[in-house]
This record gives C-alpha cells, sequence and structure tokens, in this order.
C-alpha cells in the first residue's frame, strides 16, 4: 500500500494528527460530516457527533442532496441527514487525534479542528448473484479521513 500524505502541509508546531485509512464507509456522508465539523472545538464536535448518532441533530447535505429530505433542527439549510455509522467512524479518529494531543503535551481543554477532510479509497469489489445465471456488481467503497488539531491562540 502506498503512502497517503497529509493535505495539511503548514507547520506542525503545537499540532496534533491522527487519520483513518480505508475506513468502510460512505465518501459522499464523509464529506458532508467533515464540512459540518471544520473550526469547531475538539469538545463541541464530539457533542455534535454524539447527537447525529443518536438522531438528534442532522447533518446539513450541502453538496450530495439530490432527493434528500428536509430535516428540523437546521439553520441556513434546509437538507440533511443522520450518517450515523461515517459519524461513528469519525468520532473514533476524532478520539485518536485527542489521545494524539495530550501524548504530545498539547492543552486538550483548548484544542480546535485545524484540518479535517476526507478522501476516496480503493473501492472493494464484489459480485451479487443474478437471474440466470448473470451477475451484478456489488462495490463497497471505502474512505480516508484526516484530522489535525491546534491549540486555540
Amino acid at each position: 500500500m502506498s503512502k497517503i500524505k497529509y493535505a495539511y502541509n503548514e507547520d506542525m508546531n503545537k499540532k496534533a494528527k491522527a487519520t483513518g485509512r480505508s475506513l468502510k464507509i460512505s465518501p459522499k456522508h464523509s464529506r458532508e460530516i467533515c464540512n459540518a465539523l471544520r473550526g469547531m472545538e475538539v469538545e463541541e464536535a464530539r457533542e455534535y457527533l454524539g447527537e447525529v448518532i443518536e438522531l438528534n441533530k442532522p447533518v446539513p447535505f450541502k453538496r450530495h442532496n439530490k432527493k434528500v429530505g428536509h430535516r428540523r433542527g437546521l439553520e441556513g439549510w434546509p437538507t440533511g441527514r443522520y450518517p450515523v455509522k461515517a459519524a461513528s467512524r469519525i468520532l473514533d479518529v476524532l478520539e485518536n487525534a485527542q489521545a494524539n494531543a495530550e501524548y504530545q503535551g498539547l492543552d486538550t481543554d483548548n484544542l480546535e479542528i485545524v484540518h479535517i477532510s476526507s478522501h476516496r479509497g480503493y473501492v472493494i469489489r464484489g459480485w451479487t448473484p443474478r437471474a440466470f445465471g448473470r451477475a451484478s456488481p456489488f462495490n463497497t467503497p471505502t474512505t480516508h479521513i484526516q484530522i489535525v488539531l491546534g491549540e486555540i491562540q
């Protein structure tokens, strides 16, 4: 497997990072969650993802919103969903980044998300049987998640 570099190439002083590679989650759902989390403080982001997992707060779908219903509780954008599986995996990566920040000696109560992004990973090819001895593709997409945390100035 080739080395995947971070999309964030600025000064890494007082910053901690974590990545999730080849997660079996939707790239479209991860993109929308990353856009919602960008710039949040870590505790606020953890609470937000917990509410998404409990189906209490929707994630606004701004790009991938064709035939997506309106949700109550969204300000400034009507369409949204509750991507539980993707939110739980991104929460795991966020907790990993927070643990890395604690290991590096950063102030864990004063952290914000400096960079968060999702990238398409490889596609796991699969097949499902059909009538008359045929088969159709049944593929599973994977996603890479990158998170960089920094102390609030």
